[in-house]
């Protein structure tokens, strides 16, 4: 027969296991709520900034301003891409914006000078951007020179080079070369279509472009050996060379599709506006690399992901887009960029600290 001392014992060991339960499951709630927020961080913060610019300007969410939002990134979306590849290879391309640039002026040379057509001119960029690619991966594989300083290296090589031919101005129709001739080629109707042709009167063919392209690159880097042995590179190339990886091919493949979609972009860029311009391409580089650096953070991937690159560069057309449609000073777009930015990622890793510590 129990005592009341024994029965006030238990009764007391019940309340305390209540207790300890109780707070368990508070934990591990809040755990999860944490784990939630890490993952859809920015996301939440995407579609909170659609809401507001929504809500202070109906004609925000006009079914053509969204696809001109959709166009005006998808050269930076590709940008950051190739970026995101060399990032998962351990490595950072900082030259795309250069082999963009020097691309778009490679195909108004080929169609404006030298009467080529549409695909003479789209083969011509491609070629540029693997030989850039290429000429990347082996100053680092071969030469041992730093991934930042190798492709820093190659961004003013082709800056400088792109106006060689030109002296150094823009190229269109009528533009007098450095040896005094005159350019009489034109931009074809299929050449122009590339950047301006809208499917159904909606959809711009360079929206299509990046979705297709997407797709296959987030096939390529989370469902295909390639990628798997980029990751393993990007994470530890010593132990993926002794696991018999050839490590330095692999990072020469992902230098050469980095440049590869830069230069199609470049292609892009030349069929948008319609010549060659000595200015376009170079200020993409910074949105690129923050569209690939963002995208460490969407869905709590903390590593570099081509799905979380887009949502990054989406990211910025629509702040930026938005801020424009509110008539925000453009001495104040950067800033108020970088403020939205900062604030996304540091909300979300510090969410994510928070629950690896509680964990």
């Amino acid at each position: 027969m129990k005592t009341s001392s024994s029965i006030a014992s238990e009764a007391v060991d019940q309340n305390a296991h209540a207790a300890r339960t109780a707070v368990a499951r508070k934990g591990g709630a809040l755990r999860s709520l944490r784990g939630h927020l890490e993952r859809t961080g920015m996301l939440l913060v995407l579609a909170l900034l659609i809401v507001v610019f929504a809500l202070n300007q109906p004609a925000f969410l006009n079914i053509d301003n969204l696809f001109s939002i959709l166009q005006s990134v998808s050269i930076v979306a590709l940008l950051g891409i190739g970026v995101t590849v060399t990032l998962a290879a351990g490595g950072f391309d900082l030259s795309v914006g250069s082999v963009a640039a020097s691309a778009q002026m490679a195909a108004s040379y080929v169609l404006i000078v030298w009467h080529g057509n549409t695909l003479a001119a789209v083969a011509a960029c491609l070629v540029l951007g693997v030989l850039a690619g290429l000429f990347n991966g082996l100053l680092i594989t071969r030469l041992r020179v730093p991934d930042q300083l190798a492709t820093l290296g190659t961004l003013f090589l082709l800056a400088g080079l792109q106006l060689i031919p030109t002296g150094g101005r823009s190229l269109a129709t009528g533009t007098i070369l450095p040896d005094g001739t005159e350019t009489t080629g034109v931009f074809p109707d299929a050449f122009l279509a590339l950047g301006r042709l809208r499917l159904f009167d909606v959809v711009p063919l360079p929206v299509i472009v990046l979705a297709v392209l997407t797709v296959v690159a987030c096939v390529l880097m989370e469902s295909t050996r390639w990628g798997r042995v980029i990751y393993a590179i990007g994470g530890n190339e010593t132990a993926a060379r002794l696991a018999g990886a050839p490590t330095a091919r692999y990072r020469i493949a992902a230098y050469v599709v980095s440049g590869a979609i830069a230069s199609l972009g470049g292609v892009l860029i030349a069929a948008r506006v319609g010549r060659g311009d000595v200015s376009a391409g170079h200020s993409m580089l910074l949105d690129a690399v923050a569209a690939s650096l963002v995208g460490y953070a969407v869905w709590g991937a903390k590593r570099p992901n081509v799905f979380g690159t887009v949502v990054g560069a989406v990211f910025v057309g629509v702040l930026l887009n938005g801020l424009t449609m509110l008539n925000a000073p453009y001495y104040m777009q950067d800033f108020i960029k970088g403020v939205l930015l900062v604030g996304a990622l540091a909300f979300t890793f510090s969410v994510g600290r928070g629950a690896e510590s509680h964990a």
